[in-house]
């Protein structure tokens, strides 16, 4: 009997042990925590950080940033380079910010927001050898990080210095969506020909940027290398542990960003300067307009210190009861700013839904969109599915050209 029973706590040990070991192997392991496939990449080197509040090692609640990670294996860090919103992830969007010292470590802090060019200067690229990239995206033609990326490899490229990039999830990775961006249409909210919803990795991305000659130094011109994720593929479903910038606090808003921020700029609010931007939406012109009844008021807090409709009551529509499932599902939701567009129509307001041109023509939405055709569409009463119809067969296209860059699973 008492032979029996060890055996059977034998088993249940083992048991344990063996499920613990495949929990491990089915995690999803960063490039940064990979340590045994880059540090000796950087030994005797100096090293420039494109990095932010998010390079937290492996994701860990309690882990180290990868500045400190490199540090403490003797890697000689000698700039960090920070994108949109500052190295602790804190500035509202599109400030300029100067350069600092990062006070933990000494290092110099180079910012790419201190000028309108984003760019890094011929004096930054003078104070390193190689650059490491590791920043959480979230896999949108107008989120910020990827494009602070393409112009450090350009300036790479120029200056035959080394690249390498730790890779990331992209928590929008499971899936393609949107129209691609037209030439002539470029800006700090859109600076490659990809859809809105690219569906692919920094590192995937970097590596089409340079093999789709992309950059200004021609195909393949950037000495590049990236340290591939461990148990990812493009059906994962990725929780970020830290918010990627001020503005987008939950995964919930990680996932309707995609659909929202087409109301950037519009006469609608998203909810900049709440505790739930890009969860919400909603404008003072749609007061007493049936569907409409949820409100909710902007205020100045820290990342958004002048949002839009300030200090107003704003009606519309609140999405944090939406089923996650059915937000994958639905991928860009244009019902949601088409509806907002039609009760617009119909109130006394005045003002161009879309807002006001820049010196070039452009609506923000036409920046935001890659084009002036979403504009126009729902100008001309377009509904949602014949808009996205439109774009199939560019999204097919481009998953075909994408695919010699992909390093994990469809």
């Amino acid at each position: 009997m008492t032979r029996s029973k060890s055996f059977c706590a034998l088993i249940a040990v083992l048991f344990i042990l063996c499920s613990s070991a495949a929990c491990l192997e089915s995690r999803v392991i960063l490039g940064d925590e990979q340590f045994s496939e880059y540090i000796h990449l950087l030994k005797d080197k100096r090293v420039a950080l494109f990095s932010n509040h998010s390079g937290i090692t492996g994701d860990n609640e309690s882990g180290k940033h990868v500045l400190d990670s490199m540090l403490e294996r003797g890697v000689n860090v000698t700039a960090i380079f920070s994108p949109e919103h500052g190295f602790r992830g804190t500035e509202d969007a599109g400030s300029k910010i100067s350069n600092s010292i990062d006070e933990k470590t000494g290092v110099p802090i180079l910012s790419l927001y201190a000028k309108n060019t984003h760019s890094p200067s011929k004096e930054d690229m003078q104070k390193f050898d190689v650059l490491v990239i590791d920043i959480q995206d979230v896999g949108l033609r107008f989120y910020t990080y990827y494009i602070a990326m393409y112009h450090l490899m350009n300036a790479c490229a120029l200056y035959n210095k080394e690249v390498i990039i730790l890779d990331r999830p992209n928590p929008n990775g499971f899936y393609v969506d949107g129209n691609i961006l037209q030439k002539g249409y470029e800006s700090g909210v859109g600076r490659l020909p990809i859809p809105t919803v690219h569906g692919l990795t920094l590192g995937e991305l970097a590596l089409m940027i340079n093999g789709e000659g992309w950059l200004s130094t021609g195909r393949n011109s950037c000495n590049l290398k990236v340290i591939p994720c461990r148990n990812y593929t493009h059906r994962t479903k990725y929780s970020l542990i830290r918010n990627p910038s001020p503005n987008i606090k939950t995964m919930r808003a990680v996932y309707l960003y995609a659909s929202l921020c087409f109301f950037e700029n519009t006469a609608i609010s998203i909810g900049r300067g709440t505790d739930y931007p890009f969860e919400i939406y909603g404008s003072p012109y749609l007061k007493n307009v049936k569907g409409f009844e949820f409100t909710f008021t902007p205020h100045s807090i820290s990342g958004a210190t002048n949002p839009p409709f300030m200090n107003e009551v704003c009606y519309g529509r609140d999405l944090r009861n939406e089923l996650i499932q059915d937000i994958w599902d639905n991928g860009i939701n244009l019902e949601y700013i088409i509806s907002a567009y039609c009760a617009y129509k119909k109130t006394s307001a005045k003002k161009y839904f879309w807002g006001s041109a820049n010196k070039n023509g452009f609506y923000w939405i036409d920046l935001l969109s890659g084009s002036d055709n979403l504009r126009k569409m729902i100008d001309a009463g377009k509904s949602a599915g014949e808009i996205k119809e439109s774009w199939q067969s560019d999204i097919q296209a481009f998953k075909t050209q994408r695919k010699p860059y992909l390093l994990y699973e469809e």
